[in-house]
């Protein structure tokens, strides 16, 4: 089975945020689950009744201990691959967080950490992230899509800068 065997309507609505203070970038080790192992930005799934940005906020607040109060979407992600035989999908709302509420600290999910912006560890990040996140951190909003195998190998990827972010 392919990542490409899961049609638009079957992609997950997930959230990502990233936390900016002046040249640096709060990355935060994922502990368990999905992403184990890596760098990246506080996020997860949006549940049922919740808007995008309260998903976004709900998730920040559990991974890290912080409250996104300034904030904006910079990219809008299809991420598709597979994880044992099954076909996963999933449509990442990317945001920057310019203000929030309380310090980043490790929960039982993430360990945050800041980085200098010409520092960020792409290599312990997914293989994606060093394509767009240096985009999207110049100012500039996406449109990506981006498939994997399922030892996490990037297959395809397809980055689209826009004007305005249509979802």
């Amino acid at each position: 089975m392919s990542s490409n065997d899961v049609g638009v309507a079957n992609l997950k609505p997930c959230t990502l945020v990233f936390l900016r203070r002046g040249d640096e970038i709060l990355l935060a080790m994922k502990k368990r689950g999905f992403g184990v192992g890596k760098w990246n930005g506080a996020g997860g799934k949006v549940e049922p009744g919740e808007s995008i940005e309260q998903a976004m906020i709900r998730e920040c607040e559990e991974e890290i201990g912080v409250t996104p109060l300034q904030f904006h979407k910079v990219a809008v992600q299809d991420f598709r691959g597979v994880i044992k035989g099954e076909p996963w999908a999933n449509l990442g709302h990317t945001f920057i967080c310019d203000t929030w509420r309380g310090e980043p600290k490790e929960t039982e999910e993430m360990a945050p950490k800041w980085f200098k912006v010409s520092e960020i560890p792409y290599d312990q990040m997914w293989q994606d992230d060093k394509l767009w996140l240096p985009l999207v951190l110049e100012g500039k909003l996406l449109e990506t899509i981006f498939t994997f195998d399922e030892q996490d190998n990037m297959l395809t990827q397809d980055i689209r800068v826009v004007e305005r972010l249509q979802a």
